[in-house]
């Protein structure tokens, strides 16, 4: 299976309601280092609400990016967050609240 398709499948088991951080997904796929492309397979994702990349946040609780279409895309993101119950105040989540570990 190629990188990008492994992201792409950790992404469809994190639930609704909580969030996992791209380092995160790079440290299960044994990959620590390797946040960064996580966060690039993540915005080639060709089926966004199918496999649910919105639910995948910085290490920090900062959003991130979501479709590559900058403030547009981090609005959506929020508001597809705030629709699944996670509270997100000033672009950020309290990442210990609704963290997801594989």
């Amino acid at each position: 299976m190629k990188f990008s398709e492994r992201v792409l499948d950790l992404c469809r088991k994190v639930p609704k309601g909580r969030v996992t951080t791209y380092g995160e997904i790079a440290r299960v796929m044994e990959k620590p280092r390797a946040s960064r492309a996580v966060g690039q397979a993540l915005k080639r994702n060709p089926k966004p609400i199918e496999i649910p990349c919105h639910r995948v946040v910085r290490s920090d609780g900062s959003l991130g990016g979501y479709g590559g279409s900058g403030r547009k895309g981090a609005e959506k993101k929020k508001a597809l967050l705030r629709g699944e119950g996670v509270n997100v105040k000033k672009d950020k989540i309290k990442i210990r609240d609704y963290l997801y570990r594989f």
